[in-house]
């Protein structure tokens, strides 16, 4: 039959294939290894430092994660004069030769890809010698990792390495070969064009009964008139743009991903001398700066292929951080310090964020990409959806103030595209916006792991630039892509609010200690910032700018999509805890100096306190000093002296205040317990309701089966509940103005502890907690049935908040179950509403009246002991009159994450200068505005105040100073002039304005 020809002609060529690969490279000599092993990487200049090992092939050199200088050594053959000569080095793990200095020049990895077996197996093997190599010495450096590309250990044993032959013609063939065997299989079945080219490969395999350059070249003779047949107008043109998407850690140590760049960079570099038409890409500016600080004559070498446009500088965050998790004025660092960094070195304005692998995209990101200058966005990370497909590949995202920006997915639904026949089809037959765009993207090379484009890549590509059968390909910088997409703009659809990933809910609670610190370390540089600049403001230039720079860097560094996320191996984990305290501790420290110096300036004597408020109104609350309790008024944005400050006394039952008999109760709420512990009545006594739904308890601590790794947990884990946790002792005391229920919970090996607290004039319940969590492959989760019905519940992200479904009516609903909130998750009425709220925790669920928190989840990949640990969170419930605008649910969430600050002046006031003057730095009198940073501008002594609509309306508020100023500018984030600032300000719904202050 005609279809069983057509179909053995074709095996008969796949069958032929492999056979060519093996006949590429002769060995014909061995080379001479000896390495020096250590346990870390030590610099060239000390390569013999480790442990020396002679090496054969077969032979053991390491154990994963060892490092290792190895030396080759031999003489090119007289045998191969005239021929092609190349070295074949295999030492099971990553490798980087070095030129006589030490710096990069080629990166060789054993095997490519595990996760994507069609990406090929075989990995970065080959290192050219040329033609005129006979005779040659050779002696050379490789730096060694005892890992493969995704920190997998592959026997530590030396493979390879000798000198070989390389026959070009038979090479060529390969690839030949190769390229119109996969454009057969992606041709019409039945069409001509599919019939020639089985037919031509026929024909070539029958000359190839003996494999030499002389039967390669007859071959090749007769594929040369298939190769040489030439497309017609297309339809869709690919951009295609060489790619190495470097995970900054993951299943690896950031110190290996140090490596990883030089690796993969030199291996670039070394590819672009051989490929002219070759453009390759690179994001992250952290990236550049190690190649920088490591390796600076390989990052001059990259800087003038930079400056010569074959590589391009990609994305506009220092990272490419987690967008769901990072805090709104930390993604605003991202893109300020990511910019900067690419116009500093190299003079480039980007204007593309790339981010193709982040777990999730926060609705309020265009309008932060829009106010930097950045006008697209490319990911391809919504192609792992689940149940829905994302509607589009070419689209205008819309966040939550209406800013737009363009957005594309690249259609092969990778960053690791082989470049092959099947890429360039999928992209042309799976293009969701191909009935009005002719233009998409394609990102060929090996990523995650780094190594990027191999000359597999290259050469498909020469092969497929303008070929019969496939749509055209060109290799380009991705801006110039943008830039033809561009002018299609105007007929793509608009998609608006979260680009909601449907996996990975489990990384909004994975690694609780990195969030933790993450959400304290945004929150004291935020705190840190606003002190220096009260100093600043005071007339004493002692603002720590480089070292809160760096600071702030490496926080973002932890933000990385696989560190914050909590989803990379342990060694990761316990380098990032340990470096967050240091951070932490160190910003702590700076606070108390800066504030200490402040008091001091503000005329405070010695051993006198003041009481500082960073955020913008007026808080009275109970502060404690010196074990003594005081009632303080501090203004917005300010400070206080406790010299004015009531001093209270310990608090009777005549107060309101009451523990005991399984209640808590102030004048504000009544909580009464069960004797298991849980909250059967929250009763709000100003607003005469119960919080609790009747007949339901609320804070019942839940543990569930969780058989999921870091990313994700089963979609049915309430269908495998595990057990709640059990109250083993309770007690009840009234202490310094508190009613506090301390519980004591345990749930097989691990405990809870517990302390409800109800300060005397509180509104909210805080749930002040200490977890010894011993649990492998569980899930911890609390839950509060609330006793309000709203079809949708209001999260809190970054400048602004999200109405998110409590329903599950359809497939989109039932998906996005787990959601992302920062400082709060609210259900409403018109007239009543609860909020939770949290000072660590980013994982809730909200479905008909049920608020839950993801509290603690302990998986066993890629961390086989994460969270098995001591945690400390605190959560809070807040129920109150009206819907959550009117009730200022915000401010409740900013003030259990930013405590009042008390300072005593480190010496008696020796100045004054602007001190007598103010007590409020900056006053705003809306109460919908919120300002989210004071802090120094980048490039003078000015102040950079921004401030944002919390509420989804309009607003007008003025602005007001205590301190005398010279002029008020309006900025965008990137701190460059907009205009002049009016007396008040007008903010859409979730605007961010950024105003520099000249003192």
């Amino acid at each position: 039959m005609p279809y069983e020809t057509k179909r053995i002609k074709l095996q008969k060529a796949k069958d032929l294939l492999p056979r060519i690969r093996e006949a590429i490279y002769q060995p014909v000599s061995s080379l001479k290894v000896t390495a020096w092993v250590t346990k870390e990487p030590v610099p060239y200049a000390e390569r013999t430092s480790g442990e020396l090992v002679e090496l054969t092939p077969g032979a053991k050199w390491g154990n994963l994660w060892d490092c290792a200088w190895f030396r080759f050594e031999g003489i090119v053959p007289e045998a191969v004069s005239g021929k092609k000569a190349v070295m074949l080095i295999d030492v099971n793990g990553e490798l980087c030769l070095v030129d006589k200095e030490g710096s990069p020049m080629q990166g060789l990895t054993n095997i490519n890809s595990e996760f994507d077996f069609s990406l090929g197996l075989p990995g970065k093997r080959v290192v050219d010698l040329g033609y005129e190599a006979a005779g040659q010495q050779i002696d050379l450096w490789a730096d060694a990792g005892c890992n493969d590309l995704f920190g997998r250990y592959r026997s530590g044993t030396l493979k390879e390495a000798d000198i070989a032959i390389c026959y070009e013609e038979i090479r060529q063939l390969y690839y030949d070969y190769e390229v119109l065997i996969e454009l057969a299989e992606h041709t019409p079945e039945n069409g001509a064009r599919r019939e020639r080219l089985i037919q031509s490969l026929y024909d070539a395999a029958h000359k190839l009964q003996v494999i030499n350059e002389e039967t390669a070249q007859q071959a090749r003779e007769i594929l040369a008139k298939e190769l040489a047949k030439k497309g017609g107008d297309p339809v869709v043109t690919v951009s295609a743009i060489g790619h190495a998407h470097i995970d900054l850690a993951w299943l690896w140590p950031i110190r290996e991903t140090i490596r990883k760049g030089a690796r993969t960079f030199s291996t670039v570099l070394t590819n672009m001398e051989k490929y002219p038409d070759y453009v390759f890409g690179a994001s992250q500016p952290q990236l550049y700066q190690w190649m920088k600080e490591y390796y600076p004559k390989l990052y001059d070498r990259i800087k003038e292929r930079i400056q010569e446009g074959r590589w391009e500088v990609q994305g506009a965050m220092w990272v490419e951080p987690d967008t769901n998790i990072s805090g709104g004025e930390a993604l605003v660092r991202q893109i300020l310090y990511g910019k900067r960094f690419f116009q500093q070195e190299f003079g480039q304005e980007m204007k593309v964020l790339w981010l193709p692998d982040v777990f999730g995209y926060a609705a309020s990101l265009p309008q932060l990409l829009r106010k930097s200058g950045v006008d697209y966005m490319m990911t391809q990370k919504l192609s792992w959806n689940v149940y829905n497909t994302h509607p589009h590949h070419s689209f205008e995202w819309e966040g939550i103030d209406g800013s737009k920006v363009l957005a594309h997915l690249p259609p092969e639904d990778t960053y690791n595209s082989p470049g092959a026949p099947r890429s360039l089809a999928k992209i042309e037959n799976s293009y969701l916006d191909r009935n009005v765009s002719e233009h998409a993207l394609m990102l060929f090379g090996i990523g995650d792991g780094g190594g990027g484009p191999g000359e597999e890549h290259l050469e498909r590509l020469s092969r497929e630039h303008n070929l019969l059968g496939l749509p055209p390909v060109v290799q380009e910088s991705s801006l110039s892509f943008f830039h033809k997409l561009e002018e299609e703009r105007a007929r793509f659809q608009t998609y608006r609010g979260e680009l909601y990933l449907e996996k990975h809910q489990g990384t909004l609670t994975s690694q609780a200690r990195n969030k933790w610190y993450n959400r304290k370390m945004e929150k004291s540089l935020r705190e840190l910032e606003f002190a220096a600049s009260l100093l600043l403001a005071m007339g004493e230039n002692a603002y720590p700018s480089e070292e809160l720079e760096g600071i702030w860097k490496e926080t973002l560094l932890y933000q990385f999509h696989d560190i914050l996320p909590g989803s990379s191996i342990t060694r990761v984990f316990e380098e990032s805890l340990e470096r967050y305290a240091a951070m932490h501790g160190r910003t702590r420290e700076l606070i108390a100096q800066t504030y200490a110096r402040v008091a001091e300036l503000a005329g405070a004597r010695e051993g006198q306190a003041v009481v500082f408020n960073s955020l913008p109104w007026e808080r009275e609350e109970v502060v404690e000093h010196k074990g003594s309790r005081y009632a303080v008024k501090v203004p917005a944005m300010g400070f206080a002296s406790l010299a004015e400050a009531e001093l209270r006394q310990e608090q009777t039952e005549q107060s309101g205040l009451r523990a005991g008999e399984q209640l808590l109760e102030n004048k504000n709420l009544r909580i009464r317990f069960g004797q298991d512990g849980s909250i059967e009545s929250l009763y709000d006594k100003a607003a005469g309701r119960e919080a609790i739904m009747p007949g339901h308890k609320a804070n019942v601590l839940t543990v569930y089966h969780d058989r999921g790794d870091a990313w994700d947990f089963p979609r049915d884990y309430r269908e495998t509940v595990a057990g709640l946790m059990k109250l083993e002792e309770s007690s009840f005391s009234v202490e310094q103005g508190q009613a506090v229920l301390e519980q004591h919970y345990r749930f097989g090996e691990s405990t809870l502890v517990q302390r409800i607290v109800l300060d005397e004039e509180a509104t909210t319940v805080r749930f002040e907690s200490k977890a010894d969590w011993k649990e492998s492959e569980k899930m911890l989760r609390v839950s509060f049935p609330v006793q309000v019905m709203s079809d949708h519940v209001n999260c809190e992200i970054q400048f602004g908040y999200l109405k998110r479904p409590t329903t599950r009516n359809t497939m989109i609903e039932f998906v996005r179950d787990e959601i992302c909130a920062h400082q709060y998750i609210d259900l409403s009425q018109p007239d009543y509403g609860v909020a939770l709220l949290s000072d660590s925790k980013y994982g809730y669920s909200a479905e008909r009246n049920v608020l839950d928190i993801n509290l603690l989840r302990s998986p066993s990949y890629p961390d086989p002991v994460a969270d098995r640990a001591e945690h400390q969170f605190v959560y809070a419930v807040y129920p109150h009159r009206g819907d959550f605008i009117q009730a200022e649910v915000y401010r409740k969430g900013y003030e259990l994450n930013t405590p009042l600050t008390v300072a005593e002046p480190s010496r008696a006031s020796s100045a004054a200068g602007r001190t007598a003057s103010f007590a409020s730095l900056v006053q705003v009198n809306h109460p919908h505005v919120m300002i989210e940073a004071v802090k120094k501008a980048e490039d003078s002594d000015d102040l950079i105040i921004r401030l944002y609509e919390v509420s989804g309306t309009f607003a007008e508020t003025s602005v007001g100073f205590g301190i005398p100023v010279s002029l008020v500018e309006e900025v965008d984030l990137m701190e460059n002039t907009i205009g002049e600032a009016g007396a008040k300000l007008s903010f859409q719904p979730f605007e961010i304005k950024s105003l520099r202050v000249k003192l």
